[in-house]
């Protein structure tokens, strides 16, 4: 099941792109529901993360960009699990946003930025690793982020997804030497490969431009568009490399404000 917050029916903030989702979800009858009391429509970050085992971990939800904003904050022990009644689930003190927990399709590999580790500064780097492929029932990336001042949150999910064990797709951006050639650097330390998404710069804090940043179900690539001439491209290129149906939705009036599809979904 599909769950996003129930901000986006009612903020008008993002209802083109919200009706967008919706009418595409409802066309190939994929079911979802709407969690309230979020203070924030970015529910991938403070809900549980889903392990292969069925089971949930709960990480503290306390990041950095949002250390002077506590009434965006969802705490999801307090806000929220009093009702989602999740059965097998762990409470972890580790500062951790969902959207920078990437898994294979296996789940068990799990990308995640270096961010973590300034968000958990008492934790030493490899005690840290360690404890999260505990947690996580998998074994641990590390890839490097850009500093806050460039990306504010750091997530995972905006630089790097898997299209199988041994290949995810990452970011093409034009540049010598680019961050991103140190992120496929990294990931081919691990034996993984990088194909290069399109991607353009939607300046500031939006995530227009971030192609990668798409909802997967079972049979469906539900990708993001912007109004841009790149979103031929980028439909294109993911109708050839997807073994799914995939499915162009609109979403700058989301986007805009610095997420996409994965960041506003989440699957129990």
């Amino acid at each position: 099941m599909l769950y996003f917050s129930y901000l986006l029916k009612t903020d008008c903030t993002y209802k083109t792109a919200a009706d967008n989702l919706f009418a595409a979800l409802d066309l190939f009858n994929i079911k979802y529901k709407f969690i309230s009391n979020t203070k924030d429509i970015w529910v991938r970050d403070f809900m549980p993360v889903k392990l292969r085992s069925g089971r949930f971990i709960s990480f503290q939800y306390e990041p950095s960009y949002l250390r002077n904003y506590p009434e965006l904050r969802t705490d999801y022990r307090k806000d929220i699990s009093h009702k989602q009644k999740l059965t097998a689930i762990t409470y972890s003190n580790i500062n951790l946003d969902g959207g920078n927990v990437v898994f294979s399709p296996s789940k068990q590999k799990a990308v995640i930025s270096d961010r973590v580790f300034y968000e958990n500064p008492e934790y030493s780097a490899k005690e840290l690793v360690e404890e999260l492929e505990k947690l996580l029932e998998a074994e641990v990336i590390i890839i490097p982020s850009l500093s806050m001042r460039y990306d504010m949150t750091g997530h995972a999910d905006g630089m790097v997804r898997f299209l199988d064990e041994n290949t995810v797709l990452g970011n093409r951006v034009t540049g010598k030497y680019t961050f991103e050639k140190r992120i496929a650097s990294v990931l081919q330390g691990h034996g993984i490969n990088t194909i290069l998404f399109p991607y353009f710069d939607g300046k500031g804090i939006s995530a227009e431009g971030c192609y990668l940043n798409y909802l997967e179900t079972d049979s469906h690539i539900f990708l993001p568009t912007f109004e841009n001439e790149m979103d031929c491209e980028a439909n294109d290129l993911a109708e050839k490399i997807f073994p799914k149906t995939v499915v162009p939705v609109c979403i700058s009036s989301i986007a805009r404000y610095g997420g996409g599809l994965n960041c506003i979904s989440w699957e129990a």
